[in-house]
């Protein structure tokens, strides 16, 4: 299951610059949370991540750092919806 385009325009604010002011540019970070999430949701081996999320090591290195800094965090906030403020529910 790839990001919806709803799920998208929530969760592109999170994330850093796609161009840095200085260095290279980074993979294009739908791409690469696409796959981050395709772990998570099929419990997989980041070994067995399909090729058309890019590099395994890749999405790896980009959850290690998101994990780090705080930002999975948000972004598993931003996909988590509230519903009716008491249920909730989760689009993993």
């Amino acid at each position: 299951m790839e990001l919806t385009d709803s799920e998208w325009e929530a969760l592109q604010p999170l994330l850093p610059p796609q161009r840095p002011r200085t260095g290279r540019p980074r993979h294009d970070h739908r791409t690469v949370l696409g796959g981050i999430l395709w772990i998570v949701r099929n419990r997989a081996s980041w070994r067995d991540l399909p090729q058309r999320f890019g590099k395994w090591e890749r999405a790896y290195g980009r959850y290690r750092l998101w994990t780090a800094t705080g930002l999975w965090e948000q972004i598993l906030g931003v996909l988590v919806k509230g519903r009716n403020g008491d249920s909730t529910e989760v689009l993993l």
